[in-house]
């Protein structure tokens, strides 16, 4: 066997492995809590008073104009300063967090405002409240919208967790990295990295289209029986 296939298999599962315990949970609950934070910004901005909407919007502008690894670094390396102190794992979740929260809020927000202002008047007609109709009538159809683009930031975020090794968080691609300070074979490793993570959003680009298909054919049906 090559030297460089059989580091490649010594070297499979510690990387797995990092993935499994810090990137895959990272990923997850970095998204889900974003949904929610994206959820109730778009919602704000929509709906809520001035000062509250005005807030959001800076906060969107904030976390959209400056560079992730930034955020991170300020989380990590800069809260302490204010005698703040996380460990990497809370540090990088909610950098990512915040991160996610402020790109999904404008995309929520599209799509809820792309759903006709006659499903609104509808909803009202049958006296329906204000939640009802949202949970009821404009979450649903807006969700069906907001599925390939939430889709894609997910499997962004999947590969935007490298960059929590930036601050020590022992995920996939900061795994390399120890390999390579003892092997000194960058390029193999890397490679490998790189393969496991386009393998991670192969697989999630995949359910993707499986999920749009099947949205499609329920949206579909939906429109025949209207």
């Amino acid at each position: 066997m090559p030297p460089w296939l059989q580091l490649m298999l010594d070297s499979l599962g510690p990387l797995l492995w990092a993935g499994l315990i810090f990137t895959i949970p990272l990923t997850l609950l970095s998204f889900a809590f974003g949904l929610a934070v994206g959820l109730g910004a778009a919602l704000l901005r929509l709906f809520g008073p001035r000062p509250l909407a005005a807030i959001v919007r800076f906060y969107v502008w904030i976390i959209r104009g400056t560079p992730l690894l930034v955020q991170l670094f300020l989380i990590f390396y800069g809260l302490p300063s204010l005698g703040i102190v996380l460990d990497a794992f809370p540090a990088a979740l909610i950098g990512f967090t915040l991160n996610i929260g402020a790109y999904s809020s404008e995309i929520i927000r599209a799509v809820i405002g792309s759903v006709p202002k006659g499903q609104w008047e509808a909803a009202y007609s049958i006296g329906m409240t204000w939640s009802q109709t949202m949970r009821r009538t404009i979450l649903p159809q807006a969700g069906r919208v907001a599925v390939p683009p939430l889709s894609n930031t997910f499997i962004s975020l999947v590969k935007d967790t490298s960059l929590a090794a930036a601050i020590t968080l022992p995920e996939l691609f900061q795994s390399a990295q120890r390999i390579v300070a003892v092997t000194y074979e960058p390029l193999i490793l890397y490679v490998e990295a790189a393969l496991i993570y386009l393998a991670m959003s192969s697989i999630l680009s995949a359910l993707q289209v499986r999920l749009e298909a099947r949205l499609g054919r329920y949206g579909g049906f939906l429109e025949a029986r209207s």
